[in-house]
């Protein structure tokens, strides 16, 4: 078990669990309302990421962000299919436990295909989004250190065993430097080799042609975005994201033309942590439309 005591001032949530077979799945949940707001991380990191939305929204909304299993507080079973599709099944198997309707859904990074998905699966439970850097599109480039941890001789020594992607993040996704203690908050829940199994399995699971095992599954993902043309949508991005560039903030913005868009100069790929008062701003304002 994680002993988070070490981060509680700046992770003060009460631990929930659903199970997914015989897996802790976890998830905060905190503040009450009808009008949830569901926040769906990427990788590598966990519903820490979104503490400060957490603490900002759940004055006011009923506030809902799980962690992968994988990431974060939920369990990570060495012999678990950790694919696109299978997160996308936790999600939901989740989210439909809850009975929730009117979903304001947050998406960042990975977390953009993932919670898009179960989005396509119920698009009639979806009122609003909010998309932070991330995708839910097919592609066919990513950017050479990401590469580099997917080389099938090396991504396991790099990634599992140096835990170098999980290194690179605390130091490549920001403008501003991190304080030791929200590093510390990142790092936590991977702490060992059997710890990371998910962050490499997530780079691995990058679909980039027809071939690759996940790549119907997010073609189907993005053949379905059409269905939200017509609620609001906001978009909040940093502009120094050198994996989520503003290539992927043009997608988004012909898949929404609806949509209202806050680009930061002075971000980058954390865009919460380089810019959380003006993105908690601006999430208020879609919010109250």
């Amino acid at each position: 078990m994680i002993n988070i005591s070490e981060i509680k001032d700046l992770y003060p949530f009460a631990s929930h669990f659903f199970k997914i077979k015989n897996y802790n799945y976890h998830y905060v949940d905190e503040g009450k309302g009808d009008q949830p707001i569901v926040m769906v991380h990427g990788n590598p990191t966990w519903s820490f990421y979104y503490r400060n939305l957490i603490k900002e929204f759940s004055k006011t909304h009923r506030v809902i962000a799980p962690d992968h299993l994988g990431c974060g507080l939920s369990d990570k079973p060495q012999d678990f299919q950790y694919r696109l599709e299978t997160h996308i099944d936790n999600l939901e198997s989740l989210l439909l436990s809850l009975n929730l309707e009117n979903i304001t859904l947050v998406v960042h990074d990975w977390g953009g295909a993932i919670g898009m998905g179960f989005a396509v699966r119920h698009p009639q439970k979806i009122s609003r989004l909010i998309i932070l850097n991330s995708g839910a599109f097919s592609m066919d480039w990513i950017p050479f250190r990401i590469a580099l941890c997917r080389l099938p001789w090396l991504d396991d020594k790099l990634v599992r065993g140096a835990n170098l992607f999980v290194r690179a993040a605390m130091h490549m996704t920001t403008v501003k430097a991190l304080p030791p203690k929200v590093k510390k908050g990142y790092m936590l829940p991977f702490q060992n080799y059997n710890d990371r199994i998910a962050v490499l399995r997530f780079v691995q699971d990058i679909p980039l042609a027809p071939e690759h095992i996940s790549y119907e599954v997010l073609l189907e993902i993005e053949h379905g975005l059409w269905m939200f043309r017509e609620i609001p949508v906001g978009i909040v991005w940093g502009m120094q994201d050198w994996c989520f560039s503003s290539r992927f903030l043009d997608r988004w913005k012909l898949y929404y033309p609806q949509a209202q868009t806050l680009e930061l100069a002075d971000a980058a790929h954390l865009v919460l942590e380089d810019a959380p008062g003006e993105a908690a701003n601006f999430i208020h304002r879609i919010l109250h439309e």
